[in-house]
């Protein structure tokens, strides 16, 4: 039974497709999201040398999140001038 390949142990014990099938497709789906964050999210930052303070390019009024349901963002006012008076 050790010397078996994967698809002839599939063959021999069908019951294993099914589990095997869901965590191809879960594994599959946790790479593209991961991919997916990685190319098109402004929050995952790939290249740090670049721009030492990349957070501040961040627009607060677009979501980052996948999912956001109603949503609003305020400036907060002490917020704003203490960034004012850091610049």
């Amino acid at each position: 039974m050790m010397n078996m390949s994967f698809f002839q142990m599939l063959r021999a014990k069908k019951e294993l497709i099914p589990l095997v099938g869901v965590v191809s497709f879960a594994a599959l789906g946790a790479i593209s999201v991961s991919i997916y964050s990685l190319l098109s999210k402004t929050d995952v930052i790939i290249n740090k040398t670049g721009n030492p303070e990349p957070w501040e390019a961040i627009d607060p009024t677009q979501p980052q999140k996948l999912l956001t349901i109603h949503q609003k963002w305020k400036p907060i006012e002490e917020l704003e001038k203490v960034k004012k008076l850091t610049k």
